[in-house]
């Protein structure tokens, strides 16, 4: 342990010291929780209520340990007797399962007092949990979820039901009848999203802590400033690099932001980009990493769940789409510094390929197993077992080289203190990670436990079938129109929720609209959903990557949003090119799968250059504005239309590249010059 700070040592009110003994309690109660996890992935799998009862009940003790009552760090003698009876409650939401779990069972159904009673409690413990953890926002939709499912003639709030519009009517549910689902029925609270983040979500969460923990961070970083550093506006492609990686193993963006903008943001600054440039940057690429294989966040285990389609299918799916998202981000970075005219990072700043790869070889090796195990259909809460067991592994193997071998050679002799010492240090890392990957997994199960509670208010209530007619209605029956009904609803949802539950909440509400009634292939209407379900990072006036950002960069928010928003145009072009594509992700002829791939890089191109006003020259207002109708051909689903699309904009950038080789701008730039 560190120095003892001599202020905390004799504050009188003891607060350091209770700080200090709630920080221990929740590593212990987070190491628990991980170890029962892995124990339940990779030696003696559980039944599904066993599982997530137990998983929710720690989440929760850990969420009311970490986020306290009043929201300050430290706690009254009142704020801790009403967390002492949260935490109660949490304990004996799960505790009841556990238990009562064959009886509970035996009932069939007919639900007994005791259950109503513990049902309820269990619902407000989770909304409590979730405030705190989350936001207000989460909160209060599932608030009105369960208002509306209790609304109706023959519910407990008949006099809500009269104030509900036509097409929003139901019968309305019992007190008795609503709590039963919630708690205890199939689709609830315990229901599928709660199932994927206490199975697959968690070890995948647990297998990204181990590797930030003992440095993949750096080594990422590291990695893709050896590779881009030199080139024109060097670390802010290495950011959308860094990010890719990083982002892929973590399933947050704004911790991506945290994590890779504290290295990437300052440099970008110093390079010459604005301030809002450098955040927005930093925002695109980190958002990036959810959609990017082979973890993608949460969502992709949820995909998987809900199509029945295997996790290493969509991973496979996923790559082109991944690639062509984070292509689009680092062109941006690369028009806005050959615009600017910058120029790369001395070689002397820069690391070296070779030595970054010998310094962090053993961060390679658990993705390259984590890959092999999911291309061989082995269970993917099995495969984040093995790959976490392979961290461990390959960190044991680099800590014994160095201590016995490169040590040695440095002059530095082993001794019985010195192998202690690395031991020690062993452990303390090894719990470091135990402990961060529960904490890290507090936010993502809480916003599926009350998603849980919207998908069983819809099942109950029938809302889906309704708000798919009322799409179809509003859409009238136009696919486009009807996306970007899609599209404003993410964003509206992600406001209050997280990436992950505003996905759930949109996939049960509108997938059934998309698939059935519009004809869209489910494994695509998901991923559309589940793209565009991430906006809300990125889009103002609520955009949380870009505020991370911002706050990294000293910009202003909005500012920075904005710009986060426009080198993220990826996240709104390439769902629609799946819709009316589907080959690239569903499979077809090779031919035609490489044509419409090809134009696909070709719009994205040229839609970047007609944003940015630049591709290999500025280019003027004429140009840009021919882009915008070609791009629209090429999203086209007849053939020769988005032939024509394409080659339209061929010709402008080939008039680019000409007036470029001649030192002059583009036609039109008289009219206006670009920005």
């Amino acid at each position: 342990m560190g120095e003892t700070n001599p202020t905390e040592q004799f504050d009188p009110s003891g607060a350091p010291q209770q700080r200090r003994t709630t920080m221990m309690v929740i590593a212990a109660v987070g190491i628990a929780l991980s170890l029962f996890q892995l124990y339940a992935a990779g030696i003696q799998p559980l039944g599904l209520f066993y599982q997530r009862s137990i998983h929710l009940s720690f989440i929760m003790v850990l969420a009311f340990l970490m986020f306290p009552v009043t929201g300050k760090r430290q706690r009254g003698a009142i704020a801790w007797g009403i967390d002492v009876v949260f935490l109660t409650a949490a304990i004996a939401s799960g505790a009841y399962i556990v238990i009562n779990l064959n009886e509970i069972f035996a009932r069939a159904g007919f639900w007994s007092q005791t259950d109503i009673w513990m049902g309820i409690v269990t619902t407000l413990v989770v909304l409590e949990a979730a405030r705190r953890s989350i936001g207000l926002g989460m909160t209060l939709i599932g608030v009105v979820a369960i208002v509306y499912g209790l609304a109706g003639p023959r519910g407990a709030l008949p006099a809500v039901g009269e104030w509900l519009p036509g097409i929003l009517e139901h019968r309305g549910n019992s007190f008795d009848r609503l709590v039963g689902q919630l708690y205890l029925g199939q689709e609830g609270i315990y229901g599928l999203p709660l199932g994927v983040a206490a199975t697959y979500i968690f070890v995948f969460v647990l297998f990204g802590a181990f590797l930030e923990v003992t440095g993949a961070g750096k080594f990422f970083i590291d990695l893709a400033y050896a590779a881009t550093g030199r080139k024109a506006g060097g670390p802010a492609k290495a950011a959308v690099l860094a990010s890719a990686g990083m982002g892929s193993i973590s399933g947050s963006a704004i911790a991506n932001v945290v994590t890779t903008g504290a290295f990437t943001i300052p440099l970008m600054k110093k390079l010459g980009y604005r301030p809002a440039q450098a955040g927005g940057i930093e925002a695109a690429a980190s958002t990036g990493g959810q959609i990017t294989p082979p973890l993608m966040g949460a969502g992709a285990f949820l995909i998987s769940e809900y199509t029945r389609v295997p996790y290493i299918d969509i991973v496979m799916v996923s790559i082109f789409p991944a690639i062509l998202y984070l292509g689009t981000v680092y062109l941006f970075v690369h028009l806005v510094a050959m615009k600017a005219g910058m120029k790369g990072m001395p070689r002397a700043d820069l690391p070296v390929v070779r030595d970054v790869l010998k310094a962090g070889w053993q961060f390679i090796v658990p993705l390259g197993v984590l890959i092999w195990l999911l291309v061989n259909n082995l269970s993917p809460m099995r495969v984040g077992f093995w790959a976490i067991v392979s961290v461990v592994a390959v960190a044991l193997i680099r800590a014994m080289i160095e201590l016995v071998w490169l040590e040695p050679q440095r002059g530095t002799s082993l001794t019985r203190a010195r192998a202690t010492a690395a031991a020690r240090r062993g452990i303390e890392i090894l719990g470091q990670a135990l402990a961060l990957g529960a904490r890290n997994a507090v936010a993502v199960t809480m916003a599926c436990a009350v998603a849980g509670i919207i998908v069983g208010v819809v099942g109950l209530t029938g809302l889906g079938l309704k708000f798919s007619s009322m799409m179809v209605a509003f859409s009238g029956g136009n696919l486009v129109l009807a996306l970007i009904l899609v599209l404003l609803a993410s964003l509206v949802l992600g406001m209050g929720l997280p990436v992950t539950a505003a996905y759930i909440v949109l996939i049960v509400l509108v997938g059934p609209a998309l698939s059935s009634e519009f004809g869209m292939p489910l494994l695509i209407a998901h991923l559309v959903v589940f793209w565009y379900s991430q906006d809300s990072n990125v889009t103002p006036p609520i955009a949380l990557a870009g505020f991370a950002g911002a706050a990294i960069a000293g910009s202003k928010p909005l500012e920075t949003s904005l710009q986060a928003w426009k080198f993220a145009k990826g996240l709104y072009l390439i769902p629609l090119f799946m819709v009316y594509n589907p080959e690239i992700i569903m499979g077809g002829p090779v031919p035609y799968v490489i044509y419409s791939g090809a134009i696909a890089v070709i719009a994205l191109v040229g839609f970047a250059a007609a944003l940015e006003g630049w591709l290999f020259t500025r280019m003027g207002w004429i140009s840009r504005a021919l882009i915008v109708p070609a791009t629209i051909a090429v999203f086209h689903p007849d053939f020769f239309i988005e032939t024509g699309g394409a080659l339209a904009m061929l010709v402008i950038m080939a008039l680019n590249w000409l007036q470029s080789r001649r030192g002059g701008t583009v036609v039109g730039v008289a009219a206006g010059k670009g920005c």
